[in-house]
C-alpha cells in the first residue's frame, strides 16, 4: 500500500533524498509507526528502465546528475575562475547511487575514528578524530548488511575491526584478477580477502542472485540483486503505508518559523510548480554536495549564512574520492568484463604510517577496468597507437587479458575545499548552481604515489607482462561525497552533533556522507547507512521519550 499525503497537512518527516541514507531513514521511520514523505529529484525508475547501453550509462552516466540540467562550476582555489565541469556526480533517481555503484561495502577500520589522536596533527588541514567511535556504530553496520543484502566472509580480513556477526550471504565467487591478486599477495606477504558486496551472491529475502552479467558500474541492476535501497529498504517503507516516495521532486528551500524550527520543505514538482510540505521534523539524505547546497538555498533572516550554519562549516572540508588504477597486461586471457567488478581486496596499507612521513593509507583491490567502448578509448596504455591494424591487434590482446588493480586513498579534510553558491549562475529551476573548490593537501599526492609503488609490485608478483597507469595530476571529478556537513561536539567548529542533529535547529538532522570528519579509504557507502540507522535509532527513541 502507498501512502498518499496532502502538502498542506503535516506529515512527521519529510526526508530529502532516497539514496544510502534517505532509504534507510524512510524505512526506520516509517516502520515505527511515522508519516514520512520521501523527496527524490531524480524518477522513480524500474527494472525495465535499465539496460546495457554502455553509451548511456556508462559514457554518459546516465543514472547521474546532468550538468545541462544542473550545471557544476569547478575551481581548483577562490582565486581561480570558475569553470563548468562535472566535479561532483550523484545518483539521481529512487535509490540514488546506490542503484548505479561498484557496490564494494567496507566497514570503517577502529583507527579511522580516532586517527588524529594515533598520528598527530597534519598542518594544512583541519584534522580530528570523529566524536564517535567504531563500537557505537558496529551494531548499525551490522544492521545494514543483514537489512541491505551484503556479501562477504567475516574474519578473513585481519585487520578487520570486532563483529557482532557473519555477513548474512557468502562472498561472490572469485574472478581471474582475484586469482593473479591472491597469488600475488602471497608472494608479498600481504593478505587478500573476498570482497565485501553489496551485491547478493545467492537468493535473499525475495530477491534473486546475481547472474554475472558484468553490468555493475553505471548501470541498474535488472536482476534486483545489487542491494540498493530502491530493491531492499525502500520498498519495506511504502509497505507500511506510512512512506510516500516523491520521484521527480526538487528541493528549494527548508522552511522555518520565526523561533528557527524547521516547518516543512519547499519543492518544485516535476511540472516545475512550487509546493511547499508541511513537517514537523526534515532528515536531510541529499548527499555531500546537494545537503551543503540545499542549507546554503535556505537563509533567512534567522539564519543569514544558511540553514544550521552558524559554524560557518557548512559546504566546507570537502574530501575527494581518491581512487586511481594501475594496469596489467598478462599473458592468457582473463575476461574480466565478466561478472561483478571486484572480488579480492587487501587492506595491508589501510592504516597510515608516520614511517611513511606523510599521514595517509589506502586499500587495494583487483578489478575488471573497463566496458568495450571506454576500454577502446582509453583503456590501452599510453604508448599504443590510437588507430589502424595495430591498433585493433592491440585492443583484441588488451581488452581480454588486461585487469586493474584500484587503490583507495585517504583524502584529508581542508577547510579551503567547499561547496558554494554561484552568485551567477543558474540551472534550470533558476536556482544558483554550486561551486566546487578544490585542490589536493600535499599529503594526498604523497599517498597517491606511494600506494601506486605498493599496486605496481602486487601486478609485477602476479606475472604481468607490461604495468601502466596511476594518479594525475588534476582531481578530476568525485562521486565519493564527504565532509560538508561534518559532525562534532563542538557547534562552532561543526554543523551535526554526534547523533546526525543540526547544532542550530532541533527538529533538522542531517544524515549522509557530508557528516563524515575523515574519509577513511574512499568505500563510504557502508559507513553512511550505519550512521543512518543510527540516527534514525536516536530520532524514535527521542520522539517517543
Amino acid at each position: 500500500m502507498t501512502a498518499k499525503f496532502r502538502p498542506a497537512d503535516p506529515v512527521d518527516f519529510v526526508v530529502i533524498g532516497s539514496g544510502a541514507a534517505g532509504g534507510v531513514v524512510a524505512k526506520e521511520l516509517s516502520t515505527a509507526g511515522f508519516r514520512v514523505v520521501v523527496l527524490e529529484q531524480g524518477p522513480y525508475l524500474r527494472e525495465k528502465d535499465y539496460s546495457h547501453d554502455e553509451i548511456h550509462f556508462a559514457t554518459r552516466q546516465g543514472l547521474t546528475n546532468d550538468i545541462k540540467r544542473q550545471p557544476v562550476l569547478y575551481r581548483a582555489t577562490a582565486s581561480d575562475p570558475a569553470v563548468p565541469r562535472k566535479a561532483v556526480g550523484y545518483g539521481r533517481q529512487v535509490g540514488g547511487g546506490t542503484v548505479h555503484f561498484a557496490a564494494n561495502y567496507w566497514r570503517f577500520h577502529e583507527s579511522d575514528f580516532d586517527e588524529r589522536t594515533r598520528f598527530g596533527d597534519v598542518p594544512g588541514s583541519v584534522f580530528a578524530d570523529w566524536p564517535i567511535r567504531y563500537a557505537d556504530l558496529e551494531p548499525y553496520y551490522a544492521k545494514a548488511e543483514r537489512e541491505i543484502g551484503i556479501s562477504g566472509l567475516a574474519g578473513a580480513n585481519p585487520f578487520e575491526a570486532p563483529r557482532s556477526g557473519p555477513y548474512p550471504v557468502p562472498p561472490l565467487p572469485v574472478k581471474s584478477s582475484g586469482v593473479l591478486f591472491d597469488q600475488a599477495c602471497r608472494k608479498l606477504g600481504l593478505h587478500s580477502f573476498p570482497a565485501p558486496m553489496a551485491i547478493l551472491s545467492q537468493p535473499y529475502r525475495g530477491r534473486g542472485a546475481c547472474t554475472h552479467c558484468g553490468f555493475c558500474s553505471w548501470f541498474g541492476c535488472e536482476m534486483r540483486a545489487k542491494s540498493s535501497t530502491l530493491v531492499s529498504v525502500i520498498p519495506v517503507a511504502e509497505k507500511t503505508g506510512r512512506c510516500e516516495i516523491r520521484a521527480n521532486c526538487y528541493a528549494r528551500k527548508i522552511d522555518t518559523d520565526k523561533r528557527g524550527r524547521v516547518t516543512g520543505v519547499i519543492y518544485f514538482d516535476e511540472r516545475k510548480r512550487e509546493i511547499r510540505q508541511r513537517a514537523k521534523a526534515v532528515v536531510l539524505c541529499a548527499n555531500g554536495a546537494e545537503s551543503p547546497k540545499l542549507l546554503l538555498l535556505s537563509k533567512s533572516n534567522l539564519f543569514p549564512d544558511g540553514l544550521a550554519n552558524s559554524s560557518g562549516m557548512a559546504g566546507k572540508c570537502l574530501m575527494w574520492d581518491n581512487t586511481f588504477g594501475v594496469n596489467g597486461l598478462f599473458e592468457h586471457p582473463l575476461n574480466e568484463f565478466k561478472s561483478v567488478k571486484v572480488t579480492r581486496v587487501a587492506h595491508d596499507y589501510y592504516r597510515s604510517d608516520p614511517k611513511r612521513g606523510f599521514y595517509g593509507g589506502g586499500g587495494i583491490d583487483a578489478r575488471f577496468g573497463g566496458y568495450p567502448a571506454g576500454f577502446a578509448i582509453g583503456g590501452l596504455p599510453p604508448d599504443a597507437p590510437r588507430w589502424g591494424a595495430e591498433y585493433k591487434r592491440q585492443l583484441a590482446e588488451y581488452f581480454t587479458r588486461t585487469m586493474m588493480v584500484a587503490g583507495h586513498c585517504t583524502s584529508l579534510p581542508v577547510e579551503s575545499n567547499n561547496i558554494t553558491l554561484s552568485p551567477d549562475v543558474k540551472d534550470e529551476w533558476g536556482l544558483p548552481v554550486m561551486v566546487v573548490t578544490f585542490r589536493y593537501h600535499s599529503d594526498d599526492l604523497k599517498t597517491q604515489q606511494w600506494l601506486r609503488l605498493r599496486m605496481i609490485e602486487i601486478l609485477e608478483a602476479a606475472g604481468a607482462r607490461k604495468v601502466w597507469g596511476g594518479p594525475g595530476a588534476d582531481p578530476g571529478s568525485t562521486f565519493h561525497l564527504m565532509g560538508t556537513c561534518r559532525m562534532g561536539t563542538d557547534p562552532k567548529r561543526s554543523v551535526v552533533n554526534p547523533f546526525s542533529r543540526a547544532h542550530d535547529v532541533p527538529n533538522l538532522y542531517i544524515v549522509d556522507g557530508s557528516n563524515f570528519v575523515t574519509s577513511g579509504r574512499q568505500q563510504p557507502t557502508a559507513t553512511i547507512q550505519a550512521l543512518a540507522y543510527r540516527a534514525s535509532d536516536h530520532i524514535v527513541r527521542s520522539v517517543r521519550g
